[in-house]
This record gives structure tokens, sequence and C-alpha cells, in this order.
């Protein structure tokens, strides 16, 4: 498996994650992409939430409005994005609250609010298996950065 997201797209990513967070609070951004082509990430979203330094919540409104923009659009969230305080790890809240419980969606935790260098040093990726748990996955052997 190999999914391919721009650099234009990383780099806003980033750029989402360090304001919204501001180096104190976690932050998530989705990462979308076409039904027909779900390997390639199409779009970034920043989701509505409210964050504080160990979490966040998405707003309902978001995530109704989110589903029917994703239908009319013929698209989906394949890679969900957000930061830790410190280092990446999948928290059992990461574990038991996704946004899409299919096999193969992709969760990626970057650490420290994201304030580091830009790029993927230090994150944690994560794959929801058939059996519901989720996989540690090698971010450069998935995250193909084009």
């Amino acid at each position: 498996m190999s999914v391919q997201v721009s650099k234009a797209h990383l780099t806003e990513t980033l750029r989402l994650l360090r304001d919204c967070g501001r180096g104190v609070r976690e932050c998530q951004v989705l990462w979308l992409s076409a039904w027909h082509d779900p390997d390639r990430i199409a779009r970034v979203v920043h989701s509505q939430h409210s964050g504080h330094a160990f979490g966040f919540r998405l707003e309902d409104s978001f995530i109704n409005q989110l589903w029917l923009e994703l239908a009319a659009s013929r698209s989906g969230v394949r890679v969900q994005v957000h930061t830790h305080p410190r280092e990446a790890f999948h928290s059992r809240t990461d574990d038991e609250w996704p946004l899409v419980h299919t096999v193969g969606f992709l969760s990626l935790v970057i650490p420290n609010f994201a304030q580091g260098r830009e790029g993927l040093d230090g994150a944690y990726l994560a794959s929801i298996e058939a059996d519901g748990s989720w996989k540690k996955l090698e971010p450069s052997a998935v995250l193909e950065v084009t």
C-alpha cells in the first residue's frame, strides 16, 4: 500500500496544525481522496474542533456537513492527521474514536504539536486491520511525498 501526498499538501497540513495548535493544543486535519483514486490525496481539510493540550473534540455540525460534502464530491477521508504534545503514538482514544472505521484507514500522528522540522520525522502511522485493531506502519514505507 502506498498513499501519495504532494509536498504542497504536506506543507499545508503542517502549517494548519502549527497555526491551530500554536504549540499548546492538539489539532486535526483530514486528507481526502476521490473514490476512484483513494491512494492519491486530493485535498486537505482543517476539521472544526476544540482542542486542548491532550486531545480535541470534533464539532458535530462539522461531521454532518463533511459527510454531505464527501458524498456530493464522491470522495472520502483517507487519512486523519493530528498532533500530540510530545512523542507521536496512537493513544487509546485514537484507537477507539477514529473518524472512519474501515479496514486500511490511516491515522497519522505528528509529534510536538507539529512544531518540529518540516516533514514526517518522528511521526507515527497506524492502519485499521480487519479485526478492528491498529497496526503500526513506517510512514516512509506508506506515505509517498511527491
